[in-house]
């Protein structure tokens, strides 16, 4: 692991790097040159989900780079997420090993119930009725972190974690688990600074990871008129000021509240601009402001398609 990557340890003395690579939206045929363009810039950390359908070509890039005995498997840090239609207890353990299989591993470093909400269980990602309307599950998530808590006792996850909770689901997760959760994924950047649910997660030893780090200006729901982050006029005076890019101001914004990045990107010299981020500090008073510029509606992504499931965890105020 190049030395210029800190690191962040988790409740179980795991430690973790602060920067990971994300794959989100990334093409089967684009994530696996990105992925070995990463490692050979000084990645370490890889942030993948099944719903992502990506995994096979993820595992195909991290297999060729350790047979090739450019990295080994101990100085990985994989990441990977339970998708939503393995929610009952039974099916989280075959769910991880299928991601275990497509990813060519033995075990997963760090395992996530992707959504807090069950879909029906079965094949397809996404079970609709003929009426186009989503089709939930009666499981609960409860159940599911107990298939969770299953993998970590067989050894196929090193830690297990949570992602999109609210603090009220992670509190029911905390009041019965045998194993705690060591991490909650969330949306995170300046426009939803996350700073309430950053503080219970830090209270109750929970490590918080960002994801759409940058405000996910490629994501596929976007409408014309949504507020860009990355051309925030005062990110941009920020980034002039330090003679950064906007998004590496955004990556570095969250290394110094010590939560774990994961910007995604398919661009060689973008993933190499995103590690470049530890030759400068942000100073207090442009944290603030960095801070400062967070929005009610600034979620964007709301996933508010869910919202009539009464697991969805946008409602809550944090």
């Amino acid at each position: 692991m190049p030395s210029k990557v800190p690191f962040v340890k988790f409740s179980n003395n795991v430690e973790y790097p602060l920067l990971g690579l994300g794959t989100w939206k990334s093409k089967p045929n684009e994530v696996y040159q990105a992925i070995k363009d990463a490692i050979d810039i000084g990645y370490r950390h890889f942030d993948c989900a099944h719903v992502y359908q990506n995994e096979k070509e993820v595992g195909a890039a991290l297999s060729e780079k350790m047979n090739g005995g450019e990295v080994k498997r101990e100085e990985l840090f994989i990441t990977s997420k339970l998708w939503n239609t393995y929610h009952k207890k039974e099916l989280v353990v075959p769910a991880l090993k299928q991601t275990l299989e497509n990813l060519k591993l033995d075990y997963i470093d760090l395992y996530l119930i992707h959504w807090p909400f069950g879909l029906k269980e079965g094949d397809e990602l996404f079970p609709k009725d003929k009426d186009g309307k989503f089709i939930y599950s009666d499981s609960s998530y409860i159940e599911t972190w107990k298939g969770m808590e299953e993998c970590a006792k067989l050894g196929l996850a090193k830690s297990i974690g949570l992602s999109n909770f609210n603090s009220k689901q992670i509190k029911a997760i905390l009041d019965i688990a045998e194993i705690k959760p060591v991490n909650n994924q969330i949306e995170c950047h300046p426009y939803l600074n996350q700073s309430k649910l950053i503080e219970f997660c830090k209270q109750n030893d929970i490590v918080v990871t960002a994801y759409s780090p940058l405000g996910s200006p490629d994501r596929p729901f976007a409408k014309s008129g949504d507020p860009v982050l990355l051309e925030d006029p005062k990110l941009k005076e920020l980034a002039e000021k330090y003679n950064k890019t906007p998004a590496q101001i955004l990556i570095k914004y969250q290394i110094q509240r010590n939560v774990i990045v994961i910007p995604k990107s398919i661009t060689k010299s973008r993933i190499a601009s995103n590690l470049d981020v530890f030759d400068f500090n942000i100073s207090p008073e442009d944290m603030e402001i960095l801070n400062s510029l967070n929005k009610p509606n600034g979620r964007m992504v709301s996933v508010a398609h869910y919202a009539d499931h009464p697991d969805y965890p946008f409602l809550e105020e944090f």
